[in-house]
C-alpha cells in the first residue's frame, strides 16, 4: 500500500485573486431518472466548494464549532436554473463574496461547464451562537471576508 503522502488529496478548490474555483464530475448518482443532474444537488455542490473556499481561506469552522463559538447557517438562498448538467459532466464551481456585514456574508456561486453557466445563486450565510441567535462574526474572519469582497488576493 502506498505511503499517504503519494495518495492524492481530495479537490478543495483554489483561489484566483479572490474567486474561488472548485471542480466537480458528476457521477450516476447525481442524476435523476431522466439523466440529468437532480435540482437539489447543485445545492450540495455549492455547500462543498463554500466549505472549502472558507477553510483555504483560514475560516476554520470546525475548531469554533467543537469550541462552542458559533457557526454559520444558510439564511438566504437565491438560486436560478439554466441549463442542465448531465453524467460525467466536469464542473467548476465559482464562488466570490458579495457583501460582508456584522454577522453575516453573502456569496455569489456559478456551477459552470466549460465556461457556461448553468446554475447560479447568491447564498447568504449568518454567523450563530451555540443557541442559535445572530452573533458578530470573529473580527479576524470579517476581515478575511471583506478582503475577498474588495478582491484581494489574499494567497499572492
Amino acid at each position: 500500500m502506498p505511503s499517504a503522502d503519494l495518495m492524492p488529496a481530495p479537490a478543495t478548490g483554489r483561489f484566483v485573486a479572490a474567486v474561488h474555483h472548485f471542480p466537480l464530475r458528476i457521477y450516476f448518482e447525481d442524476t435523476d431518472l431522466s439523466g440529468l443532474v437532480y435540482h437539489a444537488n447543485y445545492l450540495r455542490y455549492m455547500e462543498r466548494a463554500r466549505s472549502d473556499m472558507l477553510r483555504i481561506a483560514g475560516i476554520d469552522q470546525r475548531a469554533s464549532h467543537e469550541g462552542d463559538e458559533g457557526v454559520y447557517a444558510v439564511t438566504d438562498v437565491a438560486i436560478r436554473y439554466r441549463r442542465p448538467a448531465r453524467l460525467d459532466d466536469d464542473l467548476m464551481v465559482v464562488s466570490r463574496v458579495t457583501g460582508v456585514r456584522a454577522a453575516s456574508c453573502a456569496i455569489h456561486q456559478s456551477v459552470r461547464r466549460d465556461g457556461e453557466e448553468l446554475t447560479d445563486a447568491t447564498v447568504t450565510v449568518a454567523w450563530l451562537t451555540p443557541q442559535g441567535r445572530p452573533q458578530r462574526q470573529p473580527k479576524a474572519w470579517t476581515d478575511i471576508f471583506t478582503r475577498l469582497y474588495q478582491g484581494e488576493d489574499i494567497h499572492p
